[in-house]
Order: C-alpha cells, then structure tokens, then sequence
C-alpha cells in the first residue's frame, strides 16, 4: 500500500517507520506549509499536520478520491463541513482524537462508568491530562474525547479550562518535556473518589493505530471511527 504522509513531525516520522516495516511505501510527504502537492500512485492520506492546514491537507485528498486518515487536533470546529465535504464527494474519511488500542478501550471504560455514575449528584468531576511542550492545543482532542462522553451522560453542559461552573468539567492541561500522553477522569465526593487513568508510554501506539487504520479503510467509503476499525462498542 502507498501512504502519503500529510505533516512530518514526530507522529509522521513514526508513522513512516512502523509503515515501511509493515511492507508499505510512503509515496509523498508534506510539510505542514506545503500546498502545492499531489497525490499521484497513493491509496491513502494520514494526516498529522497542525490546525491552520489540516482542513485544507482533507478536502484536497478528498478531491483527489484518496481515503484520508486524520489525527491532528485542535480544527474541530470545521468537523462537520468536512463530513459533509467527504460526503459530496463520495468519500472516505476517518478521524481519532487518539488511535492508540489502549485509548479506545479506555474510551469504552469512560463511557461505562460515566453511565454508572449518572445518578450520583454528590460526586464531582475533574479531568487532568498531561502532554509533551511541543503539542500546539490545549486541552487535547483525547480529553476533549472524554469529557464530551461525560456530559452525555450527565447533567454538565460544558468543559473548561477555566474555574468551573457548577455544570462544567474543569480539565487541567499540562505541558510537560517528553510526555507522550497521561489522561486521567477523577470522580470525588465527600466519601471517597473513583479515578481512571491511561498512561502512553510512547508514541509508537498512537503510529501503529493510525497504520493499522490505514489498511483497514481501504477500498472504503464512508465515515468511520476507530471504533470500526477496532470493533469495538
């Protein structure tokens, strides 16, 4: 299979060794201020560029009929223009806020337990996640992943960075040196706390997850999850 890799940071980088391992070529390679590419003898797009191109890296593999991964965070807010842009053409699109095993099972659990805890008013929430100096948003697309599974199933209305309202979750981002990734759901009352914590010990889960997500979708159409890929919930 021939990978093009939309974004050559770290993640790109690790994307390309766990690639080339699996037996894949990599047929391009953009820098996050490249446009002027194209996606000759290529099956599938990965993007893992930065917020202010990751809508442009989509639309334009879309354009050109190439299924297209996407772990870059922090454009969100254009989601829904993307689904239907992909739907236009007919496309197929995937994205993660995390492609790690670990983390989509540990999303399975969040959902089960914020499920659970539904009922019971006395505890409160508060989130903490923790990512190396070089990630550009804050909080990160896996908290953000999180907190909007809680809500869901709760009486909060919103998440924040900020002092929190009462229906608010307040997530404490940190950036520290060489963390690939911590996040961490803490449910206290008065009595006693209830905490579910996912720690990455390095980025080579988050590569393989996107590589294998590669392979499945394809020869796809459509918009999928990881949770497709994975089978699971």
């Amino acid at each position: 299979m021939n990978i093009a890799l939309l974004g050559y940071g770290r993640m790109g980088k690790s994307i390309e060794t766990i690639a080339l391992n699996r037996n894949h070529s990599i047929s391009l390679i953009v820098s996050d201020s490249n446009s002027g590419y194209d996606f000759k003898n290529t099956d599938v797009a990965i993007d893992f560029s930065i917020p202010s191109v990751a809508v442009f890296n989509i639309k334009k593999a879309l354009d050109a009929g190439v299924p297209v991964i996407s772990g870059t965070t922090g454009w969100l807010e254009h989601y829904n223009d993307v689904i239907a842009y992909c739907k236009e053409k007919n496309g197929t699109f995937l994205y993660a806020s995390n492609f790690s095993l670990g983390v989509n099972i540990f999303f399975e659990i969040n959902k089960r337990l914020s499920e659970l805890m539904s009922g019971f008013s006395e505890y409160n929430i508060e989130m903490e996640e923790i990512h190396h100096t070089q990630k550009l948003d804050a909080p990160s697309g896996t908290a953000i992943t999180l907190a909007e599974e809680i809500i869901k199933n709760s009486d909060y209305k919103n998440w924040t960075l900020e002092q929190p309202e009462s229906n608010e979750i307040f997530i404490d981002a940190k950036r520290i040196e060489h963390v690939p990734g911590t996040h961490e759901v803490t449910y206290n009352s008065e009595i006693d706390s209830i905490s579910i914590k996912h720690t990455a010990h390095s980025r080579q889960g988050f590569a393989m997850g996107a590589v294998v997500a590669a392979e499945w979708i394809k020869d796809k159409k459509g918009v999928f999850t990881m949770k497709d890929v994975l089978n699971i919930g």
